[in-house]
């Protein structure tokens, strides 16, 4: 049993590590990207990539928003639990 666990974690970790290229799109970009490919229009491919960007930042955005509110909130409730602390002394 230990030779198969040793076997598959190896397996594991060379599935990690070897780079696939993959070359996925969403059925409207592969579209707009086609049809401008065509159309000999650069503008559009900017246009993408910049909505792509647009896209990606907004998950981090609320995600540090939320870190930002809870570390307050946090910060907050220790402050009023110090002072409620002080006060029974």
């Amino acid at each position: 049993m230990k030779k198969y666990t040793s076997i598959l974690l190896l397996a594991f970790i060379l599935l990690i590590c070897v780079p696939k290229p993959s070359f996925s799109q969403c059925a409207m970009c592969r579209r707009i990207a086609e049809t401008n490919m065509e159309n000999k229009s650069n503008n559009v491919g900017k246009g993408l990539n910049k909505g792509i960007l647009y896209m990606l930042c907004f998950p981090y955005l609320i995600g540090a928003a939320g870190g930002i509110i809870w570390y307050r909130n946090k910060k907050k409730n220790n402050k009023s639990e110090e002072s409620s602390s002080i006060s029974d002394n």
